[in-house]
């Protein structure tokens, strides 16, 4: 028998989609597939590249998810659609050594739902995408944490034949991801020379660049945001080089247009993204971007029964205006699909008022103790300028809403107060 709904893609908007069916329409309606086994909330990437946050310990189960919130999870990365069948393939999952565990299998489907979100875009530059890391996915932060471990431990052996010795570490694109990786590589740094690094100094041996295109930091948001984050950075000692259009990217260094060559032992890449390449291929109509496009109520172009939400769908509002590629509008859209799937699970009229973005503000994280953002962007136009301790803790308060989504209240709480009480039995950093 055909799912009822099926759900492509298990990150912040299809992961509480498929919670909060599952609980509502009961077991054998809602089926997510993923090609990962576990779920970590993407804005706190940067936290697992810094070795602040234990994806070990705080990733989130699929099954466990699926077995609580009676849906149905598959393991495995879609590859095909069947639209006039109402069927997806699903890869074979493979182990290390190549040797299948999971053979291909078809699903059925009443409805799809496609939030698979985005990868980096590297815009043809020379040498990006070889030699940087981006933090798309857990295992690209674990790899630049471990990664980071080592050229620290190098570091550190050779700085007493060396006084010059450290680590380089080159972040391209100065927008959210890689202002709040920067901050909290220099927080972590501080915490690694502590417990393991005795001869590195934080901030004279762990040089943190940000080289940004745009004329200032954070440009989607407002100028008094930029100012401020920049600010921060600059007082943790991070350079700051704006108007700076990357050229190529060597194993070691980065080349900008100007011919400027900067040093990097680690290259990050946070300037851009796009939706992932297999969507151009299921014969569903996509944008220059690769965007599936979708319509006022979700639903891909041409499509009945075929839907999409997040930073993979072109969502153009009813104000004309493209819907941005944000966490809340990924979350705004998985409530609204929500509504829609349960009015015609139980009869209802069909939902027929449009999505709209509704724009709650942007907070940047500098590390535990500060964040900088506006609030209430929608309602303010420029928004709420917040900053400091309050900022932080509207920011830490996003996390605890998505795992709301996911575990409910009572499993939140106790998964807040249980990590609250790790932190003081394990080091402030991941040393393995």
């Amino acid at each position: 028998m055909a799912d009822e709904i099926v759900i492509v893609g298990g990150g912040a908007g299809g992961l509480e989609l498929a919670c909060k069916l599952g609980r509502k329409l009961g077991s054998g309606h809602v089926t997510l597939v993923d090609r990962a086994l576990y779920h970590i909330w993407k804005p706190s990437l940067h936290e697992v590249a810094a070795g602040t946050r234990d994806i070990h310990q705080e990733g989130l189960s699929y099954q466990m998810l699926a077995h609580d919130n009676k849906f149905r999870f598959v393991y495995g990365a879609m590859t095909a659609l069947d639209s006039v069948n109402n069927t997806i393939t699903v890869d074979a999952v493979l182990d290390e050594s190549a040797q299948e565990l999971i053979p291909p299998r078809q699903i059925g489907f009443s409805k799809l739902v496609i939030a698979v979100g985005s990868v980096s875009n590297y815009f043809g530059i020379s040498g990006a995408e070889e030699n940087t890391i981006s933090l798309n996915t857990t295992e690209d932060a674990e790899h630049f944490r471990l990664r980071l471990l080592k050229m620290l431990a190098m570091a550190d052996l050779k700085k007493e034949k060396d006084p010059d010795a450290g680590v380089d570490i080159v972040i391209v694109g100065g927008g959210a991801t890689g202002v709040e990786l920067a901050a909290e590589l220099r927080d972590a740094s501080s915490v690694y020379t502590d417990y393991d690094f005795p001869h590195l100094n934080p901030n004279r041996d762990v040089r943190i660049t940000i080289l940004e295109g745009a004329p200032r930091l954070l440009a989607p948001l407002t100028e008094r945001v930029s100012k401020a984050a920049t600010k921060l950075l600059q007082e943790r000692e991070v350079k700051v080089v704006t108007d700076c259009r990357v050229a190529a990217i060597a194993e070691n260094f980065v080349t900008d247009a100007n011919g400027n060559n900067y040093v990097s032992d680690l290259c990050v890449w946070s300037a851009g993204i796009k939706a992932p390449d297999f969507l151009k291929t299921l014969g569903l109509p996509v944008t220059k971007s690769g965007q599936l496009e979708v319509d006022g109520l979700l639903k891909v172009a041409g499509s009945d029964n075929i839907y999409a939400l997040g930073d993979c769908a072109a969502c153009i509002g009813p104000d004309g205006k493209m819907v941005p590629p944000r966490a809340q509008a990924a979350h705004q859209q998985a409530d609204y699909l929500l509504e829609m799937f349960v009015r015609s699970n139980k009869g209802q009229a069909a939902l027929d008022t449009p999505y709209v973005y509704k724009d709650h503000g942007s907070l940047v994280s500098f590390g535990r103790n500060t964040s900088v953002g506006t609030l209430m962007g929608s309602l303010t136009k420029l928004g709420w300028f917040v900053d400091g301790f309050f900022a932080r803790m509207m920011y830490a308060s996003l996390h605890l809403m998505h795992l709301n989504a996911l575990l409910g209240p009572v499993r939140t709480g106790v998964t807040a107060a249980a990590s609250s009480l790790m932190k003081h039995a394990k080091p402030s950093v991941k040393l393995h």
